[in-house]
């Protein structure tokens, strides 16, 4: 890379740290893997940021954004390794998260395992206060109850605190007076309080996400002040930016405030660049599958555009499960995340089944053939055993893997199972396919569509070695591996807008709505968004784009459906757009519509947006690891034909648009490995993107370089 202006993009996965320099002059970026360091996740990114910038010969000052996303904070929540932290509540409501909503997501299962509260029930105190539906105060807070109940709670170890009154969303009056007096006398406590976290209906999921925030308040605080000095010890000056579960990104403050929002952000920026590259292929429609070391995600890009969900599910009892887990009501791409990793343990279970997963080996100790401890057999073994992965250029050459290690690992449960290690392997590797597979067959599914129609675009470390037999197993035609796939979610982290989401109750109905109000309340949320938009890129708060949303029901409904609506602003002319749009959204949801009725407003919303997209990003691959993928053959294993073969190897950077070949292959860049099955074409679009045909159709006008038909000699020979 050359002398330029420097975007820097960082994100922590579970097994690997990937790390993206974009030049934001010259339009080409370069990247690399470095294993995460889970105890302290911000020495593995200085030390990959290190190597980068040295191998590259970059200099830091010429750095001007730094963007990262992290699963930290969700970590956090699975592992239960946040912070002590009470909870202080509306007197007679010390029970909420218990009660939860009194449902059985396994209506028959007698030893149903519901959910535990991030709270203990002695770490949750109540405070004499009442605020009505109306937000018209019914009982004043006696506030110095509510100190004494926080000191209390600090006695005990809390150092975090989450204050939830009933109805704060209509009047946050009471928590921000029990916030300001506990701050006064407590002031190193960590608090949180409903009406700025989650402000809206819905006492168990209001308190859920509060509770979550200040679960993870400490971690982000201390996590994000720690890698922001030390990146700015390298000699990078520029500001560091955070990626939000939305997929935005704002500033380290507002990240501070509100870390929950932060829960999805490494996902959400994979599913970035599956719609970017996905929109530069020209295909719209497409599932983005992201498969790391340790989960695989799957977004759906409708239109060029993810969905954006308003509620999820963080740290599930049963990962594929709804109700199982703990509900988090913020904006976030929509997407399903998989036990199904690069790092996923193999194991026969009682009746000697081969499973694959969810336990994960992580990156440490890791798969046995890191030679780090490991001596579990996983899917990262099974793909070196069967030939997919080169162990000279693993991770691009970064690290080397061993084979023999490998093999060891799989010996015992391979003769256990009367099966030969490449058997076995292939075992593996078909059952993790299954897994995904079934899981992403459902999520579609549950959102109205069927999986043939989108092609599937292959992401991170594990999307392109796997991604081909997913795709033929959920009946899709074309899958799409762009360049630098392994690194994708940190590209993705480049192409982010600032984004901030807000949004309030107010429990109107329609038809007799004051217009005026209703717009001084859309009005007041954006200038807020806008506010954090302009901290976070100066001057463009005013410029910022802006879409509106309400949460809208018929009358007596219990609850609601989102509804994208018109832009302001409203007056009484608006009624009729409105309510179009709501039936439309309606009619889409449930196939038909109430004859009649009024419409409630629960909810309104607002996006508002700046910036963001780097429409001329070209992937500079980077070379593939001295001793690694020279052009040629390698011994891969073969199901059609139960034994392992020759077949071609490619550099990925070799390739140019217009050319084409046929499967079986293997294409390899520094950060990925594509497999192509026998059968499947592929043709090089010009955006770089390689397009696998899965039906055997041949690409237009195939050009094969001169290496590919060399290739393709070497593999007749073979045959």
């Amino acid at each position: 890379m050359q002398a330029g202006k420097y975007a820097l993009g960082i994100d922590i996965g579970g097994t690997f740290t990937d790390i993206v320099v974009y030049d934001t002059q010259g339009g080409t970026s370069t990247s690399h893997k470095e294993l995460t360091t889970p105890k302290a996740p911000h020495e593995g990114v200085i030390r990959g940021v290190r190597t980068l910038f040295e191998r590259e010969a970059l200099p830091y000052a010429n750095v001007d954004r730094v963007i990262h996303a992290t699963t930290l904070f969700t970590n956090a929540l699975i592992e239960r390794k946040g912070a002590v932290t009470g909870l202080i509540t509306t007197a007679g409501f010390r029970d909420t998260l218990e009660m939860a909503r009194e449902h059985k997501y396994e209506l028959f299962d007698l030893h149903i395992e519901l959910p535990r509260p991030l709270v203990p029930r002695h770490l949750r105190l109540e405070a004499a206060e009442r605020i009505g539906p109306d937000g018209v105060v019914q009982q004043p807070l006696d506030v110095a109850q509510a100190v004494e109940q926080a000191g209390r709670l600090a006695a005990a170890g809390a150092t975090s605190i989450a204050i939830v009154f009933l109805h704060a969303y209509a009047n946050p009056v009471h928590e921000r007076m029990a916030r300001d007096a506990i701050a006064a006398a407590y002031p190193q406590l960590f608090i949180s309080i409903s009406s700025d976290v989650s402000p809206q209906i819905r006492e168990y999921e209001r308190t859920s996400t509060t509770v979550a925030n200040a679960y993870v308040k400490p971690l982000a605080d201390g996590y994000l002040d720690r890698m922001n000095a030390r990146i700015q010890q390298l000699g990078i000056q520029a500001p560091l930016f955070m990626m939000l579960s939305n997929g935005g990104l704002t500033h380290v403050d507002e990240a501070k405030r509100v870390p929950i929002q932060l829960l999805e952000s490494g996902p959400a920026a994979g599913a970035l660049a599956g719609a970017f590259f996905g929109g530069r292929a020209g295909i719209e429609d497409v599932l983005a599958f992201d498969m790391g070391g340790t989960t695989a995600k799957l977004a759906i890009i409708e239109a060029g555009k993810p969905l954006i969900a308003h509620r999820f599910e963080a740290s599930r009892e049963k990962r594929l499960t709804e109700g199982s887990g703990l509900p988090i009501s913020i904006s976030t791409i929509e997407l399903i995340e998989i036990g199904a990793g690069g790092g996923s343990v193999a194991h026969l279970d009682a009746l000697g089944l081969l499973k694959v997963g969810p336990e994960s080996a992580g990156s440490l100790p890791g798969p046995a053939c890191y030679g780090r401890g490991g001596t579990q057999p996983t899917v990262t073994d099974a793909n070196l055993v069967l030939g997919f992965l080169d162990p000279a250029a693993f991770a691009g050459g970064t690290m080397s893997i061993d084979v023999a290690k490998a093999e060891e690992a799989m010996r015992p449960l391979a003769t256990q199972s009367n099966l030969s290690v490449p058997e076995f392997a292939w075992g593996i590797h078909s059952i993790v396919n299954e897994n995904m597979a079934a899981a992403a067959r459902v999520h579609v599914a549950e959102r109205g569509h069927h999986a043939g129609k989108f092609a599937l675009l292959l992401t991170g470390g594990g999307g392109p070695l796997h991604g081909c037999e997913i795709a033929r197993r959920l009946g899709m035609t074309r899958a799409i591996c762009p360049p630098g796939a392994g690194v994708a979610s940190a590209l993705g982290l480049l192409m982010a807008p600032a984004r901030i989401d807000r949004m309030v109750s107010v429990g109107w109905t329609l038809e007799t709505v004051d217009w005026a109000a209703l717009e001084a309340e859309y009005g007041r949320i954006e200038r807020d968004a806008r506010a954090v938009i302009d901290a976070t890129l100066p001057g463009q708060g005013a410029a910022a784009r802006s879409q509106r949303a309400a949460d809208l029901r018929f009358a007596g409904q219990g609850f609601e459906v989102i509804t994208d609506l018109p832009a302001g602003p409203y007056t009484a002319d608006s009624y009729g757009a409105i309510r179009e749009a709501f039936l439309a959204t309606y009619a889409k949801t449930f196939g038909q519509v109430p004859p009649r009725g009024n419409i409630e407003i629960i909810n309104i919303r607002a996006a508002v947006s700046a910036g963001g997209g780097e429409g001329g990003l070209d992937v500079d691959t980077g070379a593939v690891s001295a001793a690694g993928a020279a052009r040629g053959t390698r011994r891969m294993y073969l199901a059609e034909r139960k034994d392992y073969a020759e077949v071609p190897v490619y550099e990925r950077g070799a390739f140019k648009a217009g050319q084409a070949f046929r499967g079986p292959a293997i294409v390899q860049e520094a950060s990925s490995t594509l497999i192509v099955p026998p059968q499947a074409t592929v043709e090089v679009d010009a955006g770089g993107s390689l397009i696998v045909h899965l039906d055997a159709t041949a690409p237009s006008a195939p050009v094969p370089s001169p290496a590919i038909e060399e290739s393709e000699k070497q593999r007749a020979c073979a045959n």
